[in-house]
């Protein structure tokens, strides 16, 4: 099948998006799949995969409680507009097409069987607020909508009045389970790990260093590995920063950890670190949100991390001492994430999203998609700026 995948975000900006499109975009090659991924670029240096079109540079622009990089305008449009004609694409995958970026140009640019996919959950979303005309006209065009988590269907439903197909996240799980911890870690001391863009506050960095200052009072030999891209400021003692650090290397953190610690404060419709610290077999502690208590049930009335309320620096740390003192509880968290985890893996994902493209096809008795002329693209990314 000739697959064509729109990012919205740049594929060199570390983001949860780009790197489940990059993720499905290698599975679906690895099973035999001829696969193109048009995307912001914004570092002309940057080496990207043969399977990678640039776009273009992408302009920060603020969403959803943090700093989005997003693509737009007539040129982006003419771009778009291009790539799906040299493409010939079987079927078309957007994703996050409610941003203003490259796959809501796709959106209005495209014809034939077309693939949606919606990651946030943002009830309040200014963008679908003020584009509810002209999306809910384009999107009930598409063939197909796929939403990651109950939080982003609910949105697609609350503002577009549509429903999606619910098929989650992704995650390699042999990629983190053969992994080997960082040399010296996790030690004798006891050690908790974070991974997230550190200067995102509704990542809660801030609420996880306020509890690692408790639990360093009763044990000082603790320490905390953080791993993620931003400013960093001045870290107390214990704390090691790595800053961004490769796929290879992030495996590497999970296992470095006796507890993986998610102080996340909200905004968010999944929770991906969650399923790669399980796949890693790393105990979890994680702040009671919605979509993590969904991400961490393993179906048979438990949960494969301890919860702790959203934050609360000293919940967080009651409950990361729990776990460092309880090793037999470790273990079976470890255990229960592990079969959790299973249902998340990529090839099971990529068979769902696969049967959604099968679908969208045969609803167009297998008509490729195509696109409109340069200068109409052009002129519908005019008509729908803010």
């Amino acid at each position: 099948m000739r697959v064509g995948l729109v990012s919205p975000y740049p594929w060199d900006v570390p983001g949860g998006v780009v790197a489940h499109v990059r993720d499905l975009a290698e599975t679906l090659v690895a099973t035999g799949h001829d696969v193109s991924v048009i995307t912001p670029v914004d570092d002309e240096d940057a080496v990207v995969p043969p399977y990678v079109v640039r776009a273009g540079r992408s302009v920060p622009v603020p969403f959803n409680g943090s700093v989005s990089r997003l693509a737009f305008g007539p040129v982006s449009a003419t771009r778009v507009a291009r790539w799906i004609r040299e493409g010939d694409f079987d079927v078309l995958h957007v994703h996050s097409p409610e941003t203003l970026s490259l796959s809501l140009l796709a959106v209005f640019i495209a014809r034939g069987p077309i693939v949606a996919t919606f990651h946030a959950a943002n009830p309040r979303s200014r963008v679908l607020a003020m584009m509810h005309s002209p999306l809910q006209l384009r999107l009930e065009r598409l063939s197909g909508r796929i939403a990651v988590s109950p939080a982003a269907r609910k949105t697609i439903v609350e503002h577009l009045g549509a429903d999606a197909v619910l098929i989650p996240n992704g995650v390699h799980v042999a990629r983190y389970a053969d992994a080997s911890p960082l040399p010296g870690w996790p030690g004798d001391g006891g050690s908790l790990a974070f991974v997230g863009r550190v200067d995102e506050p509704r990542k809660g960095l801030d609420v996880l260093l306020a509890a690692f200052a408790l639990l360093r009072a009763e044990r000082p030999a603790l320490r905390l590995l953080v791993a993620g891209p931003g400013e960093y400021g001045d870290l107390p003692e214990g704390v090691t920063a790595l800053g961004l650090v490769s796929e290879a290397d992030k495996a590497r953190v999970y296992k470095s950890a006796d507890v993986f610690v998610a102080p996340n404060t909200g905004g968010e419709s999944f929770g991906i670190v969650l399923l790669e610290a399980m796949a890693a077999g790393t105990p979890i502690v994680a702040s009671d949100l919605d979509a993590f208590r969904r991400v961490l049930d393993d179906g048979e009335g438990g949960l494969a991390g301890e919860l702790a309320r959203v934050g609360d620096a000293t919940a967080l740390a009651q409950a990361c001492a729990a776990l460092l003192d309880a090793p037999d509880r470790r273990a079976a968290l470890s255990e229960r994430g592990l079969r959790v985890v299973g249902q998340y893996d990529w090839s099971v994902v990529a068979t769902e999203v696969m049967h959604v493209y099968e679908t969208a096809i045969a609803g167009h008795h297998g008509g490729r998609v195509v696109a409109e002329s340069d200068q109409a693209a052009a002129e519908a990314a005019r008509q729908i700026l803010p």
